[in-house]
């Protein structure tokens, strides 16, 4: 049990550091794109290609927040609670937070297959293909569901 939250705990370090290369990409690109329009040159890419990148770091950085605590909560209700009744509402939004990453993880690769299959591409000058920025989503919000086990196993050998 301890290997698979260990596991999970520097898969997601992993995960947001590659989602902090990513934002540092888009940051640069963008740059990039706002001196060589001002020298008068045109482009088509960029603020494409940095979308990309901030919607696929969005996704790859869910579970290091998971992990580290940084997705916003309302603890008013567990703070006035007993502290076994809080520990069960802790581990109530937990399954409901796995539930919600499984079901819109299933519904991402359905997505990014139906995406695939049919070479979408977007409406742009650049078109790219859909895919890859689709392909973010079952894997962040698949890799955030098993974040959620692991904090509940963490949160479960604590209390044994």
């Amino acid at each position: 049990m301890s290997r698979f939250v260990s596991f999970m705990d520097r898969l997601s370090v992993a995960c947001a550091a590659i989602a902090a290369v990513m934002l540092a990409a888009a940051a640069m690109v963008i740059t990039w794109n706002v001196i060589y329009r001002a020298l008068g040159a045109s482009t088509y890419w960029e603020i494409e290609f940095s979308v990309f990148m901030m919607v696929g770091s969005l996704f790859l950085a869910s579970p290091y927040c998971l992990q580290t605590k940084g997705h916003v909560a309302v603890d008013l209700l567990s703070h006035y609670l007993p502290r076994r009744a809080a520990r069960w509402l802790g581990v109530a939004t937990a399954v409901i937070g796995l539930a919600v990453c499984a079901y819109l993880a299933y519904a991402g690769a359905e997505l990014t297959i139906d995406s695939f299959s049919q070479g979408e591409r977007t409406e742009t000058s650049w078109a790219p293909y859909k895919w890859p920025l689709f392909l973010s989503m079952p894997v962040g919000l698949g890799l955030t569901a098993l974040q959620y086990i692991a904090e509940l196993m963490r949160n479960a050998s604590r209390r044994a």
